[in-house]
């Protein structure tokens, strides 16, 4: 049974230890050093798509056809009535792929990691020249352990749309689906809150104005938002402006237009500079404060055992479900 199923992998899985290996080279060949990485964007893009696009090819090539192929041809009452338990059966195939997936993308998220460490720490510094911090989502996904957790669930849940549907081109679709969806959603839903975001309270000064976004209207611009400078290497969360009670500023109070230079296009006279910290001590004067939640770079690690943990125990319960349809299966 062992032999039958790694005959059914094993070009798939040469096929990406293959490619593996050959980008092993190129990343060990061009690795960036400490300065300009200007020239590393193309392949700073296309390592963070291959580690976030791998575990749902596992599971969409993978996983799938190597049940639902089976049970499309009818060849596995031929295996099940040869002594070889439906169990076993399920189980060998589990035991032969989940594993092999599940190397094959910690090996690669560990090599991007390794490449990309000059640059996400000069993102972390805030000197990354416009390369986002490893934690956040993006490029989260894309680092240390966590594309672990993401191939053994993505190829565990390959083969239980594949006892579901029986289809293999449909399985596909739908694994991908499915695992995409879950990729949005635990980023948003989930991740933020796993750990209690780190929340403060910013005084509102020329100092500490990162930015004022403006939408252009009959009269000129007309302030939509303020954004104070943020912690370096961070995940924000939020960085909006709250007013006295607390309650969220929308929209802001129409004494901001004061806080805009006379000519965004020019440098700040004296004039404007007097103008614009008088326009923020009179915010500061009526309560206005920056409310900033965010989880710090120093969350990446944690924030990575908690996601491995997080999918592995969505990979035990998915082949949990998958051992008890296998029993009902005509």
């Amino acid at each position: 049974m062992t032999w039958l199923t790694w005959r059914q992998l094993r070009f798939p899985v040469a096929s990406v230890y293959a490619a593996l290996a050959l980008a092993g080279v190129v990343l060990a060949v061009g690795r960036p050093v400490h300065g300009d990485f200007g020239d590393q964007e193309f392949r700073y893009l296309g390592s963070l798509l291959a580690v976030q696009l791998l575990p749902a090819v596992l599971g969409v090539f993978w996983g799938v056809p190597m049940i639902a192929r089976e049970l499309e041809a009818g060849t596995h009452t031929l295996v099940w009535n040869q002594s070889v338990t439906r169990s076993r059966w399920l189980a060998v195939k589990l035991g032969v792929g989940a594993p092999a997936a599940v190397v094959a993308a910690g090996l690669l998220s560990l090599l991007v990691t390794w490449w990309a460490d000059p640059i996400d720490t000069a993102a972390g510094l805030d000197t990354g020249r416009g390369f986002e911090p490893r934690v956040t989502p993006v490029v989260f996904a894309a680092r240390g352990i966590a594309p672990v957790g993401y191939a053994a669930f993505a190829f565990v849940l390959g083969v239980a749309i594949a006892i579901l549907l029986r289809r293999t081109v449909t399985a596909m679709a739908v694994t991908l689906v499915v695992y995409v969806a879950v990729q949005l959603v635990v980023p948003v839903a989930v991740r933020p809150h796993v750990l209690p975001p780190v929340e403060e309270s910013v005084t509102l000064t020329a100092r500490t104005i990162a930015g004022i976004q403006t939408k252009t209207g009959p009269n000129g611009e007309v302030p939509q938002a303020l954004r104070v400078v943020e912690p370096a290497g961070a995940w924000v969360l939020a960085n909006e402006t709250a007013d006295a009670d607390g309650v969220a500023a929308h929209p802001l109070p129409s004494l901001v237009d004061d806080c805009l230079p006379s000519s965004p296009a020019d440098p700040v006279t004296p004039p404007d500079l007097d103008r614009i910290r008088g326009c923020f001590a009179r915010l500061d004067d009526l309560g206005y404060r920056q409310h900033l939640a965010y989880q710090p770079a120093s969350r990446f690690w944690p924030l990575q055992w908690v996601e491995l943990a997080l999918y592995l125990a969505l990979s035990a319960l998915v082949t949990w479900f998958c051992f008890r349809r296998l029993r009902h299966l005509s």
